[in-house]
Parts: C-alpha cells; sequence; structure tokens
C-alpha cells in the first residue's frame, strides 16, 4: 500500500519557496526558447518546408514546442534535481524525520514536478499566442494537460531516479530515451513519414508522441477519436509509474 496523505503538499511547498526565490532565471527559458525554436525553426527552415497536412509549419510545431517543455522541465526536475535533493542536500533524509513518509516525499517531488511543466506551459501560451501560431480559447486548455503530462514525465523520472547508482548514470535517460522522443514523437514532421516499426515503437514505448498528439489537438481546436486513445494511454502510464517510482524509491532510502 502507499501511504499518502496531506502532508504530501509540505514538500511540494518546500519546492515551491526554492522555486521562487530564483524565479527571474526560472522564468527566464518558457520565454526565450519558444521564440528561438519559431524563429530558427518555423520561420527560418519552416520557409522552406511546405505546409504539413494543411498547416503552416510553425502552427505545426507550436504544440510540439510546449510539449518538449513540459518533458524537459519536470523530468530534470525529478532526475537531477531530485537527486542532489536526495544523495547530496540529504533533504529528503529531513524530511523523513518529521511526521513525512517516505511514500509523500517522492508523491510530493512528483507532484512538484507536474507543477513546473505546468508553470512553464502557461509562460510559453502568452508567446505563441503574439506569434500567433496556436487558437483561442482551445489553447487554454493546454495548461491544466501540461500538468498530467508533468505527472507522467515526473514519474518515470523518478524511476530513473530510484535505480541510478550516481548522477552521471542520469545521461543515459537523459541521451537514450529523452533525445528519441524529442526528434520521431511526430514534434518536427508528422509521424507517419517514419518506418512503420518505428511509428509502432513511437505510438507504443514514447510518451511524448501521445502528449504531441493531444497538444495539436488543442491548439488546431481538430479533436478526434484518437486523441481519446491517446489520452487513455497517458492516463494509465501515469498512475503505473506514479506507483512504481514510489516503490522503487521506498526500497533504496529504506536499505
Amino acid at each position: 500500500m502507499i501511504d499518502i496523505s496531506s502532508r504530501v503538499q509540505s514538500v511540494w511547498r518546500r519546492n515551491w519557496d526554492a522555486f521562487i526565490r530564483t524565479y527571474r532565471v526560472n522564468f527566464i527559458p518558457p520565454f526565450v526558447e519558444p521564440v528561438l525554436y519559431l524563429l530558427a525553426l518555423g520561420f527560418g527552415l519552416g520557409t522552406y518546408i511546405e505546409a504539413v497536412d494543411g498547416i503552416p509549419y510553425p502552427v505545426f510545431i507550436a504544440p510540439a514546442l510546449v510539449s518538449i517543455s513540459v518533458m524537459y522541465s519536470s523530468f530534470f526536475e525529478c532526475t537531477y534535481s531530485s537527486f542532489v535533493r536526495m544523495y547530496y542536500q540529504k533533504t529528503f533524509d529531513a524530511i523523513i524525520a518529521t511526521p513525512v513518509s517516505i511514500d509523500e516525499v517522492i508523491a510530493g517531488e512528483m507532484l512538484w514536478g507536474a507543477t513546473r511543466g505546468m508553470i512553464y506551459a502557461t509562460l510559453m501560451l502568452p508567446v505563441l499566442l503574439l506569434f500567433n501560431v496556436v487558437t483561442m480559447p482551445s489553447s487554454l486548455l493546454l495548461i491544466p494537460f501540461a500538468y498530467l503530462a508533468g505527472l507522467l514525465f515526473a514519474s518515470i523520472a523518478m524511476c530513473f531516479t530510484a535505480i541510478t547508482p550516481s548522477i552521471d548514470a542520469l545521461n543515459y535517460p537523459s541521451f537514450l530515451f529523452i533525445t528519441p522522443m524529442f526528434l520521431f514523437s511526430g514534434t518536427f514532421f508528422p509521424l507517419d513519414l517514419l518506418p512503420q516499426p518505428i511509428q509502432y515503437f513511437a505510438l507504443a514505448a514514447l510518451p511524448l508522441t501521445h502528449v504531441v498528439g493531444i497538444n495539436r489537438a488543442i491548439t488546431l481546436s481538430a479533436f478526434s477519436p484518437t486523441n481519446i486513445l491517446n489520452l487513455a494511454w497517458i492516463a494509465v502510464a501515469t498512475v503505473f509509474f506514479f506507483v512504481l517510482a514510489i516503490r522503487l524509491m521506498r526500497r533504496r532510502l529504506i536499505v
């Protein structure tokens, strides 16, 4: 059984307070990154690319940029940052010395990772609106969905944190898991351009594929039955990895 109560919010609040103390540094990337990507890829390289399925290329990649930002912010928060708090700063040990349980510490970390992903998506939305590459009001759904997507990536990240022997070993999931998702999840070109085995692999094993699919439907106001399958995949995977992460971290910290 998983031991989680309202005390999980104290872990979340601790990370929020640390985030706000350095808000100037934390708030810059969500504003700058979409501008650079849109200028370089959307309006630079995009001038040589015809519309993708009738969609202008900057509009096509805009939801992918949000998805990538949510993935990066939540994943790296619950890998490198969580590992530092756990191993070097001994923050987890200090919190566990209070009535807060191990399960609540890990759950709070993952909920914070999801929150950070949602913050980044929220900050990116005005930039995308400024470039006129998303539609309103449907694009407001990017914000709550970013929390669910962020929780998925945070949960997966915490599983890696639980089993990695050192902080240097976290480079492996970064390069072998995150980078393939960045490239082969329908982010910068349609998924159906890939060989069919890779398409199946992307749909079965790359979470970003489903996140991009839903975000693209949101920004284009073009929902389809496929998005229900995307959402179901994300929901099931989130629950699975959330529970798995808590169990793996419990085993590591108790030992």
